[in-house]
């Protein structure tokens, strides 16, 4: 697991390194060429979509989420573990439902031939990714949702995401 991680973190990586490269490289062209280089945004805004989604079930899996902890002080540690598990479930749902969604919406990406503008880039593997993304994404979800309830059902105390502050001010 472990391996598919890192896996994932250095593509992520890779897709912002090269939008700073393509960005740098563009604006020395523009300043002191005259000229852009084509095909520069569509470039950039696809490493974003990759770089935004590989990062997606990383963020989860650290619990690197905006984390909403007002009330955690007050809940007793039972129902706080509850919340935990309802509150991953029903993410885990909604980035599976937003999954279902992109893959569809592939499939006809896919059917249609759909390109980027100026380089012709397919936009179908990208939905692909997308789609494969938002799933696994859900699944996470859906695993913290379970060990949530276990812990719920063994009487342990929730224990808070890894990102998540524990309620000292934050």
């Amino acid at each position: 697991m472990k391996r598919f991680e890192s896996l994932l973190s250095y593509v992520a990586a890779a897709a912002l390194f090269a939008m700073m490269v393509l960005t740098f490289a563009d604006v020395l062209g523009r300043k002191f060429l005259g000229n852009s280089l084509v095909g520069a945004v569509e470039l950039t805004e696809l490493c974003m979509l990759v770089m935004i989604f590989l990062a997606l079930p990383l963020a989860s899996l650290a619990g690197e989420h905006i984390v909403f902890d007002l009330l955690d002080r007050v809940m007793p540690p039972r129902l706080l573990t509850l919340q935990q598990s309802l509150a991953n479930l029903l993410t885990g749902l909604v980035f599976g439902a937003a999954a279902w969604l992109v893959w569809r919406r592939s499939v006809r990406t896919f059917e249609m031939g759909d390109i980027t503008a100026r380089l012709e880039i397919p936009l179908g593997p990208f939905h692909r990714m997308v789609a494969a993304m938002l799933l696994l994404t859900a699944l996470v979800h859906l695993v913290l949702a379970a060990r949530e309830a276990m812990r719920a059902t063994s009487g342990q105390p929730a224990v808070p995401a890894a990102g998540a502050s524990t309620g000292s001010g934050s």
